[in-house]
């Protein structure tokens, strides 16, 4: 008999699916399938560098927020990037922000150079050694290292030393042998990355860093089973948008398998709605390009000087999505600046017209913007325009 067997009762180690409700199901058989969508959209070169770099400052400064962390995204990025270099009073902010960049860089070289590995407790110490490098510490606390003192997490207490290690064991025993269908598997898999964080931090298993660790994990078990990238990041930044709830989900989880499942589901849903996101963000940036193409489709046969001048023009206004005031239209970028330089407000005009003419631009109260929603006449064909004017079928509010 085990002393967490009687302290811990919930630390069972089993989950029954077949009490997921309906809602449940919906939630992962639609984020399985938006992240299968996500892994399929090819971008350019650019653009997946930029969305690899902006979910990995949001990642890891949600996992470090939620621990009170107070850097602002900007500042974050800058950090990332190298702009930036906090005061030493300061510093500790800095590092635990760079800690688990460094720590998701980590994870993903090692799925690049072995794949999946078999969970360990020494690749969950190694995880934790990540999370906690040179930071100031109590004296009790030693990265990577079990702890072997009680700790109390609000009014949660976690779950006792003498057995951390050996319920350490039987968790990776858990998930190396978590097993479902074929095809439930990309849905069973976010399960069980949630599954995994819900009992790593019930354990509490290390002095310090336990949280930050729990979510490192469980962006490593979806990345492992083959999500893309991007979308490892997203639980972490749900979890610090609703911090609040995400706090109550974990602390009444202990009470029954019906607060765990509805753990799992908060989860699930609000993974759902950052998988919309970033599918949101995919789309912004392929209209883009169909509006880029568009605009030198139109212009395919047209070579002249001022042809050339007029699509470097539309071309530099789409990237003002809000448009531009009429007078600061000639220095919109280093192109623009350069070919209307010694150019009279007449040659603009006359280009505005011919832009107008062709249907790429509007003005309006001095300002001119691109009319990049003219691509979406070439979306599919759906009954949305007609239905709504239909009062039987049009959808209820």
């Amino acid at each position: 008999m085990r002393t967490y067997e009687e302290t811990h009762p919930w630390l069972t180690f089993t989950l029954d699916t077949r009490r997921f409700n309906h809602r449940l199901w919906l939630a992962l058989g639609e984020a399985a399938s938006k992240c299968d969508h996500i892994a399929g959209v090819p971008l350019a070169p650019r653009i997946a560098h930029q969305m690899h770099r902006l979910y990995l400052v949001k990642g890891a400064l949600a996992t470090t927020a939620i621990e009170g962390n107070t850097l602002s995204e900007d500042e974050a990025e800058r950090i990332v990037s190298g702009s930036l270099k906090l005061p030493p009073s300061q510093k500790y902010l800095e590092t635990e922000l760079t800690n688990i960049v460094s720590a998701v860089d980590m994870l993903h070289d090692r799925l690049e150079l072995k794949g999946p590995e078999e969970l360990s407790i020494e690749f969950l110490k190694d995880l934790n050694r990540a999370v906690l490098a040179d930071l100031e510490l109590d004296d009790d606390v030693l990265p990577g290292e079990i702890r072997k003192h009680s700790v109390v997490v609000g009014r949660y207490r976690c779950a006792p030393p003498e057995d951390c290690e050996f319920l350490l064991g039987k968790f990776c025993e858990m998930l190396n042998s978590f097993e479902c269908r074929e095809e439930e598997k990309s849905a069973m898999c976010i399960v069980k990355a949630i599954f995994a964080h819900l009992y790593f931090v019930w354990i509490h298993p290390f002095g310090d860093g336990n949280g930050r660790t729990a979510r490192l994990l469980e962006m490593y078990l979806l990345l492992a089973a083959n999500f893309p990238q991007p979308t490892g990041h997203i639980l972490s930044n749900h979890y610090n948008r609703t911090r609040q709830r995400y706090y109550e989900r974990l602390d009444s989880a202990v009470r029954g398998e019906d607060e765990v499942l509805r753990f799992i589901q908060y989860s699930a849903e609000g993974f759902v709605d950052g998988l919309r996101e970033q599918i949101g963000y995919i789309r912004t940036q392929q209209w883009q390009v169909a509006w880029t193409n568009y605009v030198h489709d139109l212009f395919h046969d047209l070579n002249t000087a001022a042809d050339v001048r007029r699509r470097h023009l539309v071309l530099a206004l789409s990237e003002r999505v809000a448009g531009v005031k009429t007078a600061q239209l000639m220095e919109l970028n280093a192109t623009t600046a350069r070919e209307y330089y010694r150019k009279t407000p007449k040659t603009l005009a006359r280009d505005l017209n011919a832009l107008e003419a062709m249907n790429l631009i509007e003005r309006k109260k001095g300002m001119v913007r691109a009319k990049r929603e003219n691509i979406l006449a070439f979306l599919p064909w759906r009954a949305e325009e007609v239905l709504k004017d239909i009062p039987w079928a049009a959808p209820k509010a």
